[in-house]
C-alpha cells in the first residue's frame, strides 16, 4: 500500500516544485534574512501542495476517462488499480489538511515579518493553492480541461513560489525578484506543455482542451520554444545583474544547466512523435531544479 501511495505522489515531480522556494530563499539569504524554520516549512508546504495536486489529477482524469489504455506515460494509481477512487479521495483530504496546517504554521512563523494585510494575503494564497491543486482536473469546471493550466502553473510555481517565499523573510517587493520568478514559472509551464504535447492525441479525443490541443502539435512546439527561451532570457539577466553587482563571478556557474535547455529545444523541434517526448519532462524538471540549486549555492557560498 505504501508503494501505491508513493507511486500516486509522483515523486519525480517534487524537485520542480521546490525550485521556486530555493530561489526565493537564496535571494533572501543574500540580504542576511535567512530563517531555517521558514525555509523548512516552505519546502514542506510546497511538497504538500504538489502531492495534493498529483492525487487530484489522478482522481480527476480517471473520473473523466482521460486515463485510459491509450494514454501515454506512466500508469496512474487509480488507472492501474493500485488505489480506488474512494481511497484517493481520503488521501486528498489527509494531504490537503497537512498542507493547510503546514501553510498556517509557515505564516505563523513569519508573522513578525509581515503586515496585517500581508498575513491575510498569505492565508488567501494558501487556500488558493489548495483550491488550484484540486480543481485542475477535478469537478465539472476543471480548469485544466479548458486550457488554463499553463497560466495557473506560471502563477503558482513561479510568481507565488519565488516572490511569495521571499516576502516571508520580511523583505518588501524587489523588482529583481520578478525575473527569476518568471524563469521558474516559464520552465515549470514548459514541463506541463511537454506533458500535454505527449498526450495531445488522447486529450483531444477526451475533450481535454489543453493549450496544446488548441494550438495543434507544431504550433505548440513553437510555444514551448517561447516558454523555455523566456525562462533563459530572464535567468541570464538575473545572473548577470547579481554577478556584477555582488562581484561574484562564480554565479555564472548557475548558467551551466542552460546548455541542457538548448539541447532539449533541438530535440523538441526535431520531434514528430508525441509519445517520444515523455523522457523530456524529467529532463526539464531536473534542469530547472539544478539551475535553482546552483544559483542558491553560488550566490551565497561562493568566494567573492
Amino acid at each position: 500500500m505504501i508503494k501505491a501511495w508513493l507511486h500516486a505522489a509522483r515523486l519525480r515531480t517534487l524537485p520542480l516544485s521546490l525550485s521556486g522556494i530555493i530561489v526565493g530563499t537564496a535571494l533572501a539569504a543574500l540580504l542576511d534574512v535567512f530563517n531555517g524554520t521558514i525555509f523548512s516549512l516552505a519546502l514542506l508546504t510546497t511538497i504538500g501542495f504538489q502531492v495534493l495536486s498529483n492525487f487530484a489529477n489522478d482522481l480527476g482524469d480517471s473520473q473523466k476517462g482521460t486515463d485510459n489504455a491509450e494514454r501515454v506515460g506512466p500508469a496512474r494509481a487509480i488507472q492501474s488499480g493500485q488505489l480506488t477512487a474512494a481511497q484517493m479521495k481520503r488521501g486528498m483530504w489527509v494531504v490537503g489538511l497537512i498542507s493547510l496546517v503546514s501553510a498556517l504554521l509557515l505564516i505563523r512563523t513569519s508573522v513578525s515579518n509581515l503586515s496585517q494585510t500581508a498575513i491575510y494575503t498569505y492565508v488567501f494564497l494558501a487556500i488558493a493553492c489548495i483550491a488550484a491543486a484540486i480543481t485542475y482536473t477535478v469537478g465539472k469546471n476543471a480548469y485544466g480541461y479548458r486550457g488554463l493550466g499553463d497560466i495557473m502553473v506560471f502563477i503558482f510555481f513561479g510568481l507565488v513560489s519565488v516572490i511569495g517565499v521571499f516576502g516571508l523573510y520580511g523583505e518588501g517587493f524587489e523588482w529583481l525578484v520578478l525575473f527569476p520568478a518568471i524563469s521558474i514559472g516559464a520552465w515549470s509551464t514548459a514541463v506541463l506543455n511537454l506533458n500535454n504535447l505527449r498526450d495531445i492525441t488522447n486529450d483531444a479525443k477526451m475533450q481535454k482542451r489543453t493549450m496544446v490541443v488548441q494550438l495543434g502539435f507544431e504550433r505548440a512546439k513553437l510555444y514551448h520554444v517561447f516558454l523555455v527561451s523566456s525562462g533563459l532570457a530572464t535567468w541570464f539577466f538575473t545572473v548577470y545583474l547579481l554577478a556584477f553587482n555582488t562581484y561574484n563571478y562564480w554565479l555564472f556557474g548557475a548558467l551551466l544547466p542552460s546548455i541542457g535547455f538548448v539541447l532539449h529545444l533541438k530535440r523538441v523541434l526535431d520531434n514528430h512523435e508525441p509519445a517520444s517526448l515523455d523522457p523530456e519532462l524529467k529532463k526539464v524538471a531536473l534542469l530547472t531544479f539544478f539551475s535553482a540549486l546552483l544559483f542558491a549555492i553560488l550566490l551565497n557560498f561562493a568566494p567573492h
